[in-house]
């Protein structure tokens, strides 16, 4: 079978969700082709395609198109099936020929299968895959179909009777699509995200210390919560909790949120370690108590598995993805999202379990995700996928 992948870029390094479906379905005999806008890391463990670049010259640009059009000679049954396609849902003349050059190389392979790997990666593409007979399979995760449709309503409306599968990273990314107006006409497949759980191991024994060292990972992203979190943070220093709290990440809100760390009075409890490798990121993970991820909108989130990987107690917040990443009381505690007095108080509740209690929760956390999430386990569900009605 050969599948046709696209992205955004080539995946990175730590883009690990992404390489171990495409090392999966190599290993099971599947082709797969990689179609995207660039490469910045020269990912090469499959072909890679780049989608057409605009040139910001007028002249060099209708070059370019011209050119990529002869280049789709070749195919032009399939460009007069698609342009018809686009006719049927209203698209203008000038808007189909520049879907054609931004699409081209989609054009250009016989695939069984062509997936987009996020929801608004679609937006230009719906017919792309009909138009070569090709199955369509979509990714939701969390933004495209959590925040991106606020801002476009009834966006994905088309999308529903021209998608073969989609596929979903957690219940509650399930429910959103039908909320968008999804109704079952195709199957609906939840794969979750899973980790290297031989790379995140738990030390055999977790050092406690009077310093209580909590730790998030992730963007500076207003969707992190990372706000709420510092003025949780706020009140327990005020009650007088000795802590010191890592952010891992970059990103936009690094200033507002350095901001905040002196307006609250955090600025000798609060480091920003800014973005760090897998290996380093394993050492802060390894010498911190309690990992938080306040967030008030997510997928899932990769760092919560590698947390609880890694012995960690973990707090995180009912947003999208978390309250089945985490069994609240079980595994970790799940605090409702933009309510800081809450977080502080269940920090505040976890740092005074006993020993045991909190042994307790880190073998059931350790256990499950070795059990659940998996690469193995996610790679296996990949395949699957890409079967015919075959749901999981």
């Amino acid at each position: 079978m050969k599948i046709g992948l696209v992205l955004p870029s080539g995946p990175g390094y730590t883009e690990t969700f992404f390489r171990s479906k495409i090392e999966g379905l190599q290993k099971s005999g599947h082709q797969v082709i990689l179609f995207c806008t660039n490469n910045p890391e020269n990912f090469n463990d499959c072909p890679v395609y780049l989608l057409p670049e605009r040139s910001p010259s007028k002249i060099k640009q209708v070059f370019r198109m011209w050119l990529e059009y002869l280049k789709l000679l070749p195919h032009f049954k399939t460009i007069k099936h698609y342009i018809a396609l686009e006719r049927e849902d209203g698209t203008t003349w000038s808007r189909i020929f520049k879907r054609i050059y931004n699409n081209a190389p989609m054009f250009k392979y016989e695939l069984d299968w062509l997936h987009f790997g996020f929801g608004t990666l679609v937006m230009d593409c719906q017919n792309v895959a009909a138009a070569s007979k090709t199955k369509m399979a979509v990714s939701f995760r969390g933004f495209d179909i959590g925040v991106y449709p606020i801002k476009h309503p009834h966006c994905y409306q088309k999308l529903w009777d021209k998608v073969s599968k989609i596929h979903v990273i957690s219940d509650d990314i399930a429910q959103l699509v039908h909320d968008q107006g999804f109704k079952g006409q195709v199957p609906l497949v939840k794969i979750t995200p899973a980790i290297n759980t031989s790379y995140f191991l738990a030390p055999e024994q977790k050092t406690e210390s009077d310093l209580v060292r909590i730790v998030t990972v992730g963007r500076l992203h207003w969707k992190k919560g990372l706000d709420y979190t510092l003025q949780a943070l706020s009140i327990l220093k005020k009650e007088g909790i000795l802590f010191e709290y890592t952010i891992i990440g970059a990103g936009f809100e690094e200033e507002a949120l350095k901001f905040a760390v002196y307006q609250l009075g955090l600025k000798d409890q609060v480091i920003f370690k800014g973005k760090l490798d897998p290996k380093d990121v394993k050492k802060e993970l390894l010498k911190s108590h309690i990992y938080v991820q306040y967030s008030v909108q997510e997928g899932f989130c990769n760092a919560v598995l590698e947390a609880q990987a890694m012995g960690l107690l973990c707090i995180v917040s009912d947003a999208e993805g978390l309250a089945e990443n985490i069994l609240d009381g079980q595994t970790g505690w799940v605090v409702p999202k933009r309510q800081p007095d809450l977080l502080a108080s269940k920090i505040k509740d976890t740092i005074g379990l006993s020993k045991t209690k909190k042994q307790q929760i880190r073998d059931a956390a350790i256990i499950r995700v070795q059990q659940q999430f998996n690469i193995e386990k996610q790679q296996l569900e990949f395949i699957e996928f890409y079967k015919e009605n075959k749901t999981i």
